[in-house]
């Protein structure tokens, strides 16, 4: 059971995403050739058949499987060639064959292609000939016409994410520009005295940001414009300003540092001096803890943990899935697979735990999770080379080598 005074992370992400609706309304038209990232805002139907012929699925011959069956060890006489984009003109009657290359059309009487490695090909003073040294069925090695997309078909839903394979699938189908959302805007702040750019003389006392940098990172996988407003110094009156400028000019702020309600923390008061509805501070997972999110004006703000591993996993967990519906692409499902532990671990009750894990697979194809790096908030090494996270359920208190937990694999890492 979560503390009384902090936030299960299934419920804060249902605050979040209660509160979400979609900002980016405004549209644009791009070629498909540079719409990567970009959210459909309409539905594509094909208007072709894909493919719009049947064609070749090997490198082989055009048979007919009904006189191969009738005679299997008679030689089939090559009539001709046909490849990609060079159909063969001509009729083909039973008992000859066309050597034929992956892409091109089959034309019509052949109903199913033999691979050339299946046959012996031998040379007569009457031309060349095949000889198939086994049987096929009828369709074998044939793309139907229609097999990817028939006409009429939809090729993409209004709402998805355009990604490579889609990008394929668009031009495919005849598609060379689509109506996409506008991006989202992101203002993205760092909170801290102690906080300087990296690059610059470093004092005592004081720390380079990192935390941009990987929020930055994170955000140009989610494809949205990102507003730098820099860092900015533990003040009220400075972390007020900030809001004000990322309200009037983004869809989302994040800041991150100053998030709990330590003496030198003012996000708290300055979410309250802007007239923001928090929808809740303190979550109940480690690293992660002192996190809070606000809305204004259907704007959410995020205030993350200053520790760059927890401000990591918040975006994880809470800020990307929220990107998704603001965007126009709906809510996306957070991907957990089952993996056996291949580790011990121990923590007290009511906070979920999420740590850093990579994929052990034994000699024997089996495969388990094993803990990556140092366990703390603060410890960016314990993200390099890691492959997910894996979740430590809130009331667990012992794992043991072979729980089945959920494993949160990376997006970057997953292929």
């Amino acid at each position: 059971m979560a503390h009384p005074k902090t936030t299960k992370l299934e419920d804060a992400r249902a605050r979040i995403l209660a509160a979400a609706s979609q900002l980016a309304t405004q549209t644009e038209r791009l070629s498909v050739m540079h719409a990567n990232g970009r959210i459909l805002a309409e539905q594509v139907i094909s208007q072709i058949d894909l493919p719009q012929t049947d064609n070749a699925a090997v490198d082989g011959f055009a048979i007919f499987t009904e006189k191969l069956e009738e005679s299997p060890d008679a030689p089939m006489k090559i009539v001709g060639m046909a490849r990609a984009g060079h159909p063969y003109i001509g009729q083909i009657k039973p008992g000859e064959a066309l050597r034929i290359y992956t892409g091109a059309i089959v034309p019509e009487g052949p109903d199913a292609i033999i691979m050339h490695e299946d046959c012996t090909e031998k040379v007569t003073g009457s031309g060349d000939s095949i000889i198939c040294g086994k049987l096929v069925m009828r369709g074998t090695n044939i793309r139907p016409q229609g097999e990817n997309l028939a006409a009429g078909d939809c090729v993409a839903e209004k709402g998805q994410r355009i990604t490579p394979a889609y990008m394929g699938q668009l031009a495919a189908s005849g598609a060379c520009e689509v109506e996409v959302y506008r991006r989202l805007k992101v203002a993205l702040y760092s909170t801290g005295d102690e906080v300087i750019e990296a690059g610059s003389a470093l004092q005592s006392g004081q720390i380079y940001d990192s935390n941009r940098p990987i929020l930055a990172g994170l955000l140009k996988a989610e494809d949205v414009e990102l507003i730098d407003g820099g860092i900015i110094r533990d003040t009220k009156a400075g972390l007020i300003s900030a809001y004000e400028a990322g309200l009037a000019q983004a869809d989302i702020i994040i800041s991150s540092g100053g998030a709990s309600d330590g003496i030198e923390d003012h996000s708290q008061q300055a979410l309250s001096a802007i007239g923001a509805e928090k929808l809740f501070w303190r979550l109940a997972m480690k690293p992660g803890r002192p996190m809070a999110a606000a809305v204004k004006g259907g704007k959410l703000i995020f205030c993350l943990p200053g520790n760059p591993v927890a401000a990591f996993v918040c975006f994880k967990l809470l800020i990307a899935p929220a990107i998704g519906k603001l965007s126009g692409a709906g809510t996306r499902a957070l991907l957990a697979l089952k993996i056996p532990a291949g580790f011990t671990h121990k923590k007290g009750a009511g906070r979920a735990e999420y740590l850093r894990a990579v994929i052990k697979t034994g000699a024997d194809g089996s495969q388990k999770i094993a803990l990556h790096g140092r366990k703390g908030a603060g410890v960016i090494s314990s993200l390099t080379g890691a492959d997910g996270l894996v979740e430590i359920p809130l009331n667990c208190e012992q794992v043991s080598e072979g729980d089945m937990l959920n494993f949160i694999p990376f997006q970057e890492q997953a292929l």
